[in-house]
């Protein structure tokens, strides 16, 4: 029992403490609130009339804009086409950079056949290609594929090579002593060793097909997020680009956490390591 004039021990949980967790209520209360703050800035700027609408719309509009496109299917029909196109481009380009990338991280022979190409051709724009890939594959949905595996393939690829890397040479060393032979050791001890890390690689490619999504979409499109941003553009409907931009936020956050959730349910074991 607290004795008249004693104070309360009121401390704070330790916030920035390395590498420490923090509890559950101040982890997602300090992002809530961050977004909560962004929220209240663009209601206040919009409601005191500090910036004009065609610049920027008031949240309401935006609202609008969404019930709009729920009643009339649009929206829908805009993300799932999107969605699908994502998957797509980003599954190609997984397929091909997993085993591009396991064989770089375990054989200098692949690392110097493939690095030079990959290295020189990943800082080139994507969007650079959109007239060369029209010539190649037409305006359908390949090409669109194409301008999302040239956006992903070449960083992944060389994430999966580190990943790869990341696997202790002591590691490699024992199993070679049990008898086992090099494709063995890949496939049983590598591969293993390295896939949580590749599972973070494909969630953070995946976020960034979705950043390349408005650019796939950039030309001859008819339906797709994309394509309604850059036609909200022509006819200066700001707040369909900012409805736009927020459901592909909104889709991506969606798919992110959807790894995350696996990764924890995948690789409990490697959670204590981090």
């Amino acid at each position: 029992m607290r004795q008249p004039g004693e104070k309360i021990n009121r401390r704070l949980p330790p916030l920035l403490e390395l590498r420490r967790p923090i509890p559950p209520l101040w982890y997602w209360g300090v992002g809530l609130g961050f977004i909560g703050f962004f929220l209240l800035a663009w209601i206040l700027v919009t409601a005191l009339g500090l910036v004009p609408r065609i610049f920027l719309p008031s949240p309401t509009a935006v609202i609008n804009e969404l019930i709009r496109q729920i009643q009339s299917g649009i929206l829908w029909q805009d993300a799932s086409t999107s969605l699908y196109r994502i998957f797509i481009g980003w599954l190609i380009s997984t397929l091909v950079a997993v085993p591009i990338g396991i064989l770089m991280g375990n054989f200098h022979f692949f690392e110097g056949l493939f690095e030079p190409f990959i290295d020189l051709v990943r800082y080139m724009p994507a969007v650079a290609f959109v007239p060369l890939t029209i010539l190649w594959l037409g305006v359908g949905d390949t090409q669109k594929y194409a301008i999302l595996f040239i956006g992903t393939f070449f960083q992944e690829v060389l994430l999966i090579m580190d990943n790869v890397k990341t696997v202790p040479r002591e590691l490699i060393q024992i199993s070679s002593t049990f008898g086992l032979n090099k494709w063995e050791i890949l496939r049983d001890v590598i591969l293993r060793a390295a896939m949580p890390g590749i599972w973070d690689t494909f969630r953070i490619t995946l976020g960034w097909a979705w950043t390349y999504l408005v650019v796939a979409e950039l030309v001859a499109a008819s339906v797709g997020l994309g394509y309604r941003i850059m036609r909200a553009q022509r006819f200066l409907e700001t707040e369909t680009i900012i409805l736009g931009i927020l459901i592909i936020g909104f889709m991506g956050l969606i798919t992110d956490y959807i790894f995350k959730i696996s990764y924890k349910k995948l690789f409990r074991w490697a959670l204590q390591s981090r």
